[in-house]
């Protein structure tokens, strides 16, 4: 079995993420390329500086054109929202996926699944409203429903009793409607069939076909990889028997299985590479590596799986933004700041859209990168995220290194 350094599979990881240097192209076939290497780009509504998915194509792409993203998903429809390890932006190309995905959940495979079912049920004339108005006026927001449920959603959450919400949601998760397009950040529904170009493909594939399938995409997006971080990657947890999918793909020679050692400790388990990614490997191991310094989004495809980022990068990541503002460590909505093969520093910013203003509210550093070259590289990736969102200027008001300040604010 072969066997590569820790800083070999971090190296090899970011550039499957796209995320070492040189950067990609900032335009549509540029944005695609990104999508469908991550696989997906998961949707927030929280957008404190701009909208997660934009900032993760941000960080691979710099400063772009955010129609370009509008292009490939509303007019020429080479990307759709559909549910991967979340809510999110997938490829078209990966339909057959998505779709099973989809027939999987109409079929009640899943628990909560098999809940929405028996609602849907309970609330029928809400569904064949929702359908019959959508199949005669066209694309509709859910204000346009009314809601004449007799069972209403329950939950403890913020959608308790929104039944034209959740009954336009299970009608998106099993297949039926897609968003066709947004209005102001509100969702606009259609039949699948009204969304989709004629070239999607629609092959029905096998149970292990499509798991083979998709461990492929979720393995070349994270480079280096056991099984425990393909099964959470791209349509995490939704990978049956997938065990058997990998043992017949390292049969047909399309994965390699690894071992990672860190200084004198492996990492557990048995790690696997693409035998796509072996030349890029190999390039890799002989020096041939450039790197970037980037601000991450805390949705990061990159940074999601929190105990691989522990693993790989010694940085222990955690979202504050529901912590109550004095017990937070770093901040509100934190950006990691990927210098290299290294997690090196946390920032945490805002963007005033009335003023124009970015805001640096604090920056954290790992105490072993306080290193000038890294302050300097973090603050031209700051103004990379100021162009991105044109502001007028950039303010640092808030916790900043001492020895830092000088040179993020000269």
């Amino acid at each position: 079995m072969r066997t590569i350094s820790a800083q070999t599979a971090r190296r090899l990881a970011i550039t499957r993420q796209r995320l070492a240097a040189p950067s990609g192209k900032p335009n549509a076939d540029g944005i695609l390329d990104v999508v469908r290497d991550l696989g997906c780009l998961q949707l927030d509504p929280i957008s404190v500086v701009a909208p997660s998915h934009q900032l993760v194509v941000f960080s691979r792409v710099g400063p772009y054109q955010r129609k370009h993203l509008d292009t490939l998903l509303w007019e020429e429809r080479r990307l759709f929202e559909a549910w991967a390890h979340a809510a999110s932006i997938v490829v078209t190309e990966h339909f057959p996926i998505h779709h099973w995905i989809m027939r999987r959940y109409a079929a009640g495979s899943w628990t909560y699944s098999a809940r929405a079912l028996a609602w849907m049920k309970s609330n029928d004339p809400l569904r064949r409203r929702i359908l019959r108005q959508i199949r005669k006026e066209g694309p509709l927001p859910s204000r346009a429903f009314e809601d004449p449920s007799s069972v209403g959603w329950r939950t403890t959450g913020w959608n308790n009793d929104r039944n034209v919400g959740m009954m336009l949601f299970f009608l998106w998760r099993t297949g039926q409607l897609m968003v066709a397009g947004r209005q102001g950040g509100q969702k606009r529904w259609d039949f699948a069939e009204r969304c989709l170009p004629d070239w999607t493909p629609k092959t029905r594939l096998s149970e292990p076909a499509i798991v083979r399938s998709a461990a492929e995409i979720s393995l070349r997006a994270l480079g280096v990889a056991p099984a425990r971080n393909i099964n959470h990657h791209f349509v995490a947890g939704k990978y049956p028997n997938l065990a058997s999918a990998l043992l017949a793909l390292e049969k047909q020679g399309k994965i390699m299985p690894l071992r990672v050692t860190d200084l004198d400790r492996s990492w557990p388990g048995t790690w696997y590479v693409h035998s796509d990614d072996l030349a890029l490997l190999d390039r890799i191991e002989a020096g041939d590596w450039s790197p970037r310094t980037t601000l991450l989004s805390p949705f990061d495809n990159l940074i999601r799986d929190r105990a691989r980022t522990r693993l790989m990068f010694g940085f222990d990541f955690k979202m504050e933004i529901y912590v109550p503002a004095l017990e937070r460590q770093y901040g509100y909505y934190v950006m990691p700041v990927l210098h290299g093969d290294r997690l090196v520093a946390r920032v945490d910013p805002v963007f005033d859209r009335t003023s124009r203003r970015l805001s640096i509210r604090a920056v954290s550093i790992k105490p072993e990168c306080d290193d000038l070259s890294v302050a300097r590289s973090t603050k031209d990736a700051i103004a990379q995220l100021a162009t991105f969102v044109a502001a007028s200027g950039i303010d640092y008001n808030g916790r900043v290194p001492t020895r830092w300040r000088r040179t993020l604010s000269a």
